[in-house]
């Protein structure tokens, strides 16, 4: 079993948050011993830009890592990007890792005036810049082609969700990638999950809208979030049985006492 560190995201993508909610959710997660504060990333939904939500929260913070997990890399252009992110890592002082991917909705893509069809080929370009760069590097995706990506570029892997043995079936496709790749040594295993103790109802209607552009399957991944302490040590295990490096807790409401039932689980 892998000792798995673990993180929370920070509620960046949740509606109705107010100007100081970001550096509250960062203080309170360093305080509380977590590893790492993520952000997820959306153009066409009310939101905070993930690099300056991560440059606010390394602002107040000290020692927590900071990670986008993941930032859609096609949205911007390659030197964009790049700058992004080499400065949330400088201004942090190292702490920063950088979680890329090509997302799935595309009126991100319409939102940003950049042709989907042609993602996938950008990313690689964005991931032959960024080689050799300070920072890790993650890629996201669950496609041999994202797998081959990752094991081509990148310093480790980013599952998208879901339970631990959805994570543990793409960890194996991620190592065996890797390999294929002669790469030595193992990939950094990343994994997620969404946080709801406080207010269950509400962090599900929250994923039920954030993911509606799945259809039915929105429905399912509401289902999933973690609405009891209890909930939240089984899916730990489950990630640490699973070989999980790090797992990264996303909450579904501005709630921070979710931090505190995190701190409880561990």
């Amino acid at each position: 079993m892998t000792l798995v560190k673990v993180g929370i995201g920070l509620p960046n993508t949740v509606p109705a948050r107010d100007g100081t909610t970001v550096l509250d959710w960062a203080r309170r997660a360093e305080a509380a011993g977590l590893s790492t504060l993520a952000v997820l990333d959306r153009l066409r939904y009310d939101s905070v830009d993930p690099f300056i939500a991560l440059t606010a929260a390394g602002a107040v913070t000290e020692r927590i890592k900071l990670a986008t997990m993941i930032a859609i890399g096609p949205l911007r252009p390659a030197g964009v990007l790049a700058k992004q992110a080499q400065s949330v890592h400088e201004v942090s002082g190292g702490r920063f890792t950088l979680g890329l991917g090509i997302g799935a909705r595309h009126d991100d893509y319409e939102a940003a005036g950049v042709d989907p069809s042609t993602r996938g080929a950008t990313l690689s370009s964005q991931l032959a810049h960024l080689r050799g760069s300070e920072m890790d590097i993650l890629v996201g995706g669950s496609s041999g082609s994202a797998l081959a990506r990752m094991a081509r570029y990148a310093d480790g892997y980013a599952h998208g969700g879901g339970p631990p043995r959805a994570f543990a079936s793409a960890a194996t496709k991620a190592r065996a990638a890797w390999y294929d790749h002669g790469r030595t040594g193992d990939p950094a295993l990343w994994g997620q999950g969404y946080l709801a103790v406080s207010d269950p109802d509400r962090g599900r209607d929250y994923l039920s809208d954030y993911y509606a552009f799945t259809g039915p399957f929105a429905d399912k991944i509401a289902a999933g979030a973690l609405t009891s302490v209890r909930a939240i040590k089984d899916y730990i295990r489950g990630y640490a049985d699973a070989g999980c490096d790090e797992l990264i807790l996303f909450p579904t409401t501005l709630d921070v006492a979710d931090i505190d039932r995190l701190a409880e689980a561990l």
